[in-house]
């Protein structure tokens, strides 16, 4: 099989659509958790703000996430022809 143009151009926006959502994971696992008392000083659902994303709002960010790679690449996949069909 030869690489194409096309198949490169794919692999590139899976590589930066993973990226921006890697980085969204790291500032919201990492960066809340290292600035927590600083976000402790804001309130959430009556909740401070660190405490909330450690208890919860972190884990809805991640499905959130989820939910959005999967929609996002079987667009991708359909717009460059290498999506899977429905099997019969």
């Amino acid at each position: 099989m030869e690489i194409t143009e096309k198949h490169r151009e794919y692999w590139r926006r899976n590589l930066a659509l993973t990226a921006v959502l890697l980085a969204i994971w790291f500032v919201v696992t990492y960066v809340v958790g290292y600035f927590a008392r600083e976000l402790n000083q804001i309130t959430f659902l009556g909740f401070p703000l660190a405490f909330y994303m450690g208890a919860q709002g972190s884990l809805i960010i991640y499905v959130i996430m989820i939910f959005y790679y999967a929609k996002r690449m079987n667009r991708l996949d359909q717009e460059y022809g290498v999506a899977e069909g429905e099997e019969k």
